[in-house]
């Protein structure tokens, strides 16, 4: 009877490692994430909205300034890498951060992405 379950649970193992190795052969670029979630958010803007219902599923859309470096224990500042950002520096007087802006980055319209989207919080600065 043993032997039966050893060969059991040794089958049993191999096709769900089969079946496993398949699905991942089966992905492919592009196509639509569905995701679950316990709300329904208002909007998509971060800077309206201040529930997780809104932070969790969005923040993963947009950039950030500065990230957390995502294969490293996230208790320390080395594991804040820039992303929009190239680098931060303090003032002397450590009263004023400054974040000196990625080139080349660009909206989904093609616009440039400015200090002024920053000021802003998003699109649509009029300053």
């Amino acid at each position: 009877m043993r032997r039966e379950l050893g060969i059991f649970a040794t089958t049993a193992s191999l096709l769900l490692s089969m079946f496993a190795g398949q699905v991942a052969l089966a992905q492919k670029h592009g196509g639509v994430l569905k995701m679950s979630h316990f709300d329904s958010p208002a909007s998509m803007s971060l800077h309206e909205e201040a529930t997780a219902a809104a932070n969790r599923p969005i923040t993963g859309v947009f950039n950030n300034l500065i990230m957390y470096k995502q294969d490293v224990p996230q208790n320390s500042l080395q594991s804040i890498v820039p992303d929009l950002a190239t680098g931060w520096s303090w003032s002397e007087d450590g009263t004023e951060l400054t974040f000196p802006l990625r080139r080349g980055i660009k909206w989904h319209d093609g616009k440039p992405f400015t200090s002024k989207d920053v000021k802003c919080g998003g699109r649509g600065s009029t300053e």
